[in-house]
């Protein structure tokens, strides 16, 4: 089918929109942490059922230690850490401006393709990473009435919001090098396995992730609060949906995209998000939207795009 790679990158854009809407209600309801448990654990039964179906086996068929290991320290950057983040980032500035923030995540990517792949930066990267930090700025920096500029957000959610792009964009990296570990293990005539290959990955991530977060639940000893929280119908419908649409559909998907067009294109296509979110959070949430958070998100995802040319 052709521009079926661009068909699933604009899905997994779509997805990661409803996901971060859901997932905003969900943390601000049931917290961050307790959230991203939730989730992790939802996200492997779904993933381990997928599997289990079209394989025979709830557990990755045929992926050696280094897949293992490299995608295990996938999900500890990009789930422990960076959705830790992320899901902060939602509770104090919103899921939009949250998501704008994970545009950060391409230029991270290239700078950790650079130090740990040997990937070379082009002057189009540079310059991707120069409009992308503009496009942020224009969208959450004001000039005050002494011409003073000033974050019109709270510092401790950009902090988180910055952590998250990091995080998303380091994992990236960190996943590709597992996945092409796990490729070549993978026999040949095991097409169905082949196929799964991103499932099978972001099972191998989520369970690092799932791990993660109840370690640290257990050091903050909240392990009360997840009852408290599964009675919480409206959060744990929003936590489903966030597991749904995100670690098990989009992030999936994602790993897909990349098998079927290139990297970049993918990739400029699936960080559309911040501006997709724009019009539902204004409809659901009453934010209000300015005409420069608008033209801001817009030059952030210009600013990636750049980096594919």
């Amino acid at each position: 089918m052709q521009y079926i790679g661009e068909i699933i990158s604009l899905t997994v854009a779509v997805s990661w929109t409803i996901t971060a809407l859901f997932a905003e209600v969900g943390s601000k309801r049931l917290g961050s942490l307790q959230m991203n448990v939730i989730r992790m654990l939802l996200s492997l039964c779904m993933l381990g059922a997928t599997l289990w179906w079209f394989t025979g086996s709830p557990v990755p068929l045929y992926a050696d230690g280094k897949a293992w290991f490299w995608l295990s320290m996938s999900g500890f950057v990009g789930y422990l850490l960076g959705d830790y983040c992320l899901f902060n980032s939602y509770i104090w500035i919103g899921s939009r401006f949250g998501q704008l923030f994970m545009t950060l995540a391409p230029p991270t990517a290239a700078i950790a393709g650079f130090f740990m792949l040997g990937e070379t930066l082009s002057w189009n990267a540079w310059l991707g990473m120069l409009v992308t930090l503009t496009g942020i700025g224009i969208s959450v920096l004001n000039k005050g009435t002494s011409h003073k500029i000033s974050l019109k957000l709270p510092l401790k959610g950009v902090l988180f919001g910055i952590g998250a792009g990091i995080g998303q964009g380091v994992g990236l990296v960190l996943s590709k090098v597992g996945m092409t570990y796990y490729e070549v293990s993978i026999p040949a005539g095991e097409e169905m396995v082949a196929d799964l290959m991103p499932f099978a990955s972001t099972f191998i991530r989520a369970v690092t992730g799932a791990i993660g977060f109840l370690c640290v639940m257990a050091f903050q000893k909240q392990f009360h609060t997840l009852a408290t929280s599964v009675r919480d119908r409206k959060g744990m419908n929003a936590a489903v949906w966030a597991t749904i649409t995100g670690p098990f559909i989009g992030v999936s998907l994602s790993l897909m995209a990349v098998q079927y067009t290139e990297a970049g294109i993918a990739s400029t296509l699936m960080a559309l998000t911040p501006v997709f979110i724009i019009w539902p959070a204004h409809f659901f949430f009453g934010q209000k939207v300015t005409f420069k958070e608008v033209v801001g998100a817009c030059i952030s995802v210009i600013g990636v795009s750049l980096f594919f040319i």
